[in-house]
């Protein structure tokens, strides 16, 4: 068996920057043990396999090095970014997917792609994990969570640098994650991600925590057009814009390898 891949940079306009996801297009689906084992192989942060339905609608699936994840942006824009430039669609594309939706995504005039993403605004919790606690080296000012994360917001952008985590204790928070995040100077806000229980140590760019980080700093912020920047040692920048009961997340992403998987 033979399978295209390609790996594109999300959420930058240059290679080595943003957050790499592999895009392994099928006209059937593969064992779920084969494409984790794809993923595994391939080691970036999600392998995204789709599958064309219809013109311009697709499944997706996305797959971590260690687990088949329920939702992720930055291989959605991955993918929305091989369909728009090798398989010449033109047009809304529309994703299925199996725990979060129908996604719609369009291609801007500028070059970014945009996606629309459910709003997964976090809520305020009373009692803080003690393994969370333990896990980051500052103490947040506050924790939210939704389905996805806790939410640990800091003082300032100059802690979410500074934080250092430990992996043993945020495993025990699965199956969450945490996003730490402040209000920023050149960018409405930053944040970082830590996942140990799902993916790996610390994501570079993440797109689907963004459809909650952009509602919490639209409420702070009392603005709804937000410009974010992942703050990981690639770096990645995302354009929000929070409209009602979705969130609309935009970047650009670029070409980095087109290939052959040999099964």
């Amino acid at each position: 068996m033979q399978l295209d891949i390609y790996i594109i940079d999300a959420f930058t306009q240059k290679q080595f920057k943003g957050n790499s996801a592999a895009v392994i297009p099928l006209n059937d689906w593969l064992e779920d043990e084969l494409m984790q084992k794809i993923a595994s192989e391939n080691n970036l942060s999600e392998t995204a396999f789709i599958k064309a339905v219809s013109d311009n609608k697709y499944e997706i699936r996305w797959f971590s090095p260690l687990t088949e994840i329920d939702f992720c942006g930055h291989a959605t824009l991955a993918s929305s970014y091989v369909i728009f430039n090798y398989f010449e669609a033109k047009g809304e594309i529309e994703f299925l997917t199996l725990k979060v939706g129908s996604l719609l995504v369009k291609k801007l005039n500028d070059g970014r792609i945009e996606m629309s993403f459910p709003n997964q605004n976090p809520e305020v919790i009373e009692q803080i994990p003690s393994s969370l606690l333990k896990g980051l080296s500052i103490k947040p000012l506050k924790v939210l969570k939704n389905r996805q994360a806790y939410f640990a917001i800091l003082s300032s952008e100059d802690e979410v640098h500074k934080i250092t985590y430990d992996s043993e204790s945020l495993k025990k928070l699965a199956p969450y994650d945490v996003v730490v995040t402040a209000k920023a100077d050149e960018y409405d806000f930053i944040s970082r991600y830590f996942w140990p229980a799902n993916g790996g140590n610390e994501d570079p760019v993440t797109g689907s925590i963004h459809s909650g980080l952009a509602p919490y700093w639209a409420n702070e912020l009392s603005k709804s057009s937000l410009l974010a920047y992942q703050a990981s040692k690639r770096g990645g920048i995302l354009y929000c814009e929070v409209v009602d009961k979705r969130v609309f997340i935009s970047g650009f992403a670029v070409l980095y390898l087109k290939g052959t998987v040999y099964i």
